[in-house]
């Protein structure tokens, strides 16, 4: 059964970083495509960034890119997303999602706020 930790969430300042991990277990991690999303309160669940199985293709949100960085360890089993420059719009429970499969972790909470 699939299931997806995520981790490193907290309270950040305004251009501060932080670095979220999902450590996932239950399925060949290195065969699947692996993204973190992120949903705001009252607002929809929206995806942040993406990468492939083998960590050559990635994808990011506009409002990401240039700030965040997603990476992986098949050899850990572990997804990551490193935040830099934080702002107070980053504030979102941040999940974890295997696309292929529909599975999601249960979130880690990163508010920005000085």
């Amino acid at each position: 059964q699939v299931q997806l930790v995520e981790s490193g969430g907290g309270l950040v300042l305004p251009g501060g970083s932080l670095r979220l991990s999902c450590a996932a277990s239950g399925f060949t991690f290195s065969r699947y495509s692996m993204s973190w999303y992120r949903q705001a309160p009252g607002k929809e669940r929206v995806l942040v960034a993406a990468i492939s199985s083998n960590a050559i293709g990635t994808h990011y949100a506009d409002s990401v890119k240039g700030r965040f960085t997603i990476s992986r360890d098949n050899a850990k089993n572990t997804l990551y997303l490193q935040m830099n420059s934080l702002q107070p719009e980053d504030t979102a429970m941040y999940y974890c999602h295997v696309p292929t499969t529909g599975s999601w972790g249960q979130g880690t909470q990163v508010d920005v706020s000085s």
